[in-house]
């Protein structure tokens, strides 16, 4: 893949979003990677509920690959006064493609016990190494092109647990503000890919799903992600991440994994 002239991930065209090179995975050529439609369907959930709601968890099913294409999105929110569910439908020529529920949660004021804060380090600033799984294409691939990804701690050229910190180069959405909780369900889904146990040119280690859970709202640029991936050898497997930002730890994401040899 050679370099992209888009100046985005998705360009709305009403109420279509069409996605372009930037959104692409690595596993096919034609489809997205997962953090698009999931940064996608955060923001659809985020206008549904409304501003005085943030994001509490996002769960996406992801059922078959979702097409480099024109989308739709269809929001069912519910109108809870302290809890709203939107239930997301992501079509592609009037087919589902996927399909999600957001949980938004209003924010009050509550007193809790101090506790230590769980930070991420180094930050990003500090960290020199570049995300290279061995086998994985460059190009106009969302892991590469859109994502500044930089290693905090592990290594990404060799297998095992390992942990990032992720930063969008690109707007989401053309002429859309990209917030932070955009950006952690974009980076949510490096899971499986930043903590790689399996050669990427032998296996296939896809996800069928994803979880982000968020405690508050993340600020900032930049979400660290510090992953682990489990493979067993009935062809399942699961990675969990603890999610961070500047100010200290976010939340978690949870990926399925349907491992299979190429």
């Amino acid at each position: 893949m050679t370099t992209t002239t888009a100046q985005s991930v998705f360009i709305r065209d009403n109420d279509t979003f069409v996605a372009t090179g930037l959104s692409r995975g690595p596993w096919d050529d034609r489809a997205q990677h997962g953090g698009a439609p999931a940064a996608l369907l955060a923001h659809v959930a985020a206008q549904a509920a409304g501003p005085e709601f943030f994001l509490a968890r996002l769960t996406f099913e992801l059922s078959r690959p979702i097409p480099i294409a024109a989308l739709n999105v269809v929001a069912e929110p519910s109108r809870g006064r302290s809890a709203r569910r939107v239930h997301l439908t992501l079509e592609h020529d009037g087919a589902p493609v996927g399909r999600a529920i957001a949980l938004l949660l209003r924010e009050q004021t509550v007193a809790v016990p101090d506790a230590r804060e769980m930070r991420l380090e180094p930050g990003p600033t500090a960290c020199t190494e570049r995300f290279a799984t061995p086998g994985m294409p460059s190009g106009e691939y969302f892991h590469h092109e859109t994502m500044d990804i930089r290693v905090a701690h592990g290594s990404t050229h060799a297998p095992g647990s390992a942990a990032a910190w992720f930063r969008l180069r690109y707007p989401l959405i053309d002429g859309v503000e990209t917030t932070p909780t955009m950006r952690a369900a974009a980076a949510s889904d490096f899971g499986n890919g930043l903590s790689w146990i399996l050669p990427f040119d032998e296996y296939l280690f896809t996800n069928t799903d994803l979880t982000m859970y968020l405690h508050r709202a993340p600020v900032g640029e930049w979400i660290g992600l510090d992953a682990e991936t489990i493979a067993q050898p009935n062809g399942v497997g699961l990675s969990t991440s603890t999610l961070y930002d500047s100010q200290g730890r976010i939340g978690m994401a949870h990926q399925n994994l349907l491992i299979r040899a190429r």
